[in-house]
């Protein structure tokens, strides 16, 4: 009788632990994913951006305008935090709408504070953090992130996150011999997640001439790091 007692309450325990995370992840997980660009959408983990998940990017200002549009168009506001050097021109050419944006150049070594009370109101945060955080305060911050159903683009590494995205091997077109006009760039995408057996990548433009995202016609490809063979 006394096992049977021990493991009726050990149950009851489980569902309370369970009942409580759920409270505290918000059912705003089930929502589905923040629309992005198809070229985009390919690559990410359920083909966009999972409401309350963090996601590590690169430093190209190309590939968070490029995350940041359709976002923007469709309604959703966008925060972007310390980036002093963020280009409002480039940003709508790239197709962020500025009327859903919110711009905050300099939160001070409160950073971290500053996210925590945006995402009381606005669905997209990114951010370029200007120092180390702790573990612990990341950590609470990924929980009101969760809790509110909201994304977060972090420049740089970042633990917790849903994929990192990066671009790699851009290469310019439009310039001659000493002449001309820079045009587009193609270069690739490659989103690693712990989703995915490899990490996928793509060939784009980014930006293409108009500013935004054209894809190249080639389907998306793993990436995969095959063994070097000796050549007699």
């Amino acid at each position: 009788m006394r096992s049977i007692v021990r493991n009726t309450a050990t149950a009851q325990e489980v569902q309370r632990l369970r009942a409580q995370m759920a409270q505290i992840q918000g059912r705003k997980l089930d929502a589905p994913p923040l629309p992005t660009h198809p070229a985009l959408a390919e690559l990410l983990p359920g083909g966009g951006l999972r409401p309350g998940s963090s996601y590590a990017i690169g430093g190209s200002m190309s590939l968070l305008f490029g995350l940041l549009a359709q976002p923007s168009q469709t309604g959703s506001w966008c925060g972007v935090v310390g980036m002093p050097g963020f280009g409002a021109e480039a940003a709508e050419k790239a197709g962020v709408d500025l009327t859903h944006l919110v711009l905050i150049p300099e939160p001070g070594p409160r950073w971290l504070a500053v996210i925590a009370t945006i995402a009381d109101v606005l669905p997209v945060v990114a951010v370029r953090p200007p120092s180390r955080a702790k573990d612990a305060e990341i950590s609470r911050l990924a929980a009101r992130m969760r809790e509110r159903g909201v994304v977060l683009l972090v420049q740089g590494p970042w633990p917790q996150t849903e994929a990192m995205i990066d671009v790699t091997d851009a290469r310019w077109s439009g310039l001659g011999d000493g002449y001309g006009v820079l045009s587009d760039r193609e270069l690739t995408v490659t989103v690693t997640s712990r989703r995915f057996p490899v990490p996928r990548s793509s060939r784009m433009l980014l930006p293409a001439p108009d500013g935004a995202i054209a894809v190249r016609e080639q389907p998306v490809v793993p990436v995969v790091d095959l063994p070097m063979r000796a050549v007699s």
